[in-house]
């Protein structure tokens, strides 16, 4: 087990603008990458699979993060601050509605050895 933070970040268009908010969030990749701490931050698209269900939450980011005080270095950039004003929060913006889940490969009250 590690310290680490792994993330769902999904995001529901606007009616029509799936590929533009698509195209807006593929810019955030590259930088994000080269963050301290960032393990993976990949842009996924949801789709058709006889082994799968569909939701209205079609992108989704698949965040890997070295711990939590990295994840929380990522919230606080400018350029992901920039892009939830412009097309979260902002009645302009691409994005109807957004999810965004933490998990940790911890147990709960896992009985780890102790080393001597």
């Amino acid at each position: 087990m590690t310290s680490r933070v792994y993330v769902l970040a999904q995001f529901k268009p606007k009616q029509g603008k799936e590929s533009e908010l698509f195209e807006v969030l593929k810019a955030l990749e590259p930088d994000s990458y080269r963050e301290e701490g960032c393990i993976q931050y990949m842009l996924t698209r949801q789709i058709d699979h006889p082994s799968a269900s569909r939701n209205e939450y079609p992108i989704v980011f698949n965040e890997i993060w070295e711990d939590a005080d990295a994840w929380a270095a990522h919230g606080r950039r400018k350029q992901i601050q920039g892009f939830f004003e412009t097309q979260v929060e902002a009645e302009t913006g691409l994005v109807d509605d957004v999810l965004v889940t933490a998990y940790s490969d911890e147990g709960i009250d896992f009985d780890a050895p102790v080393f001597e």
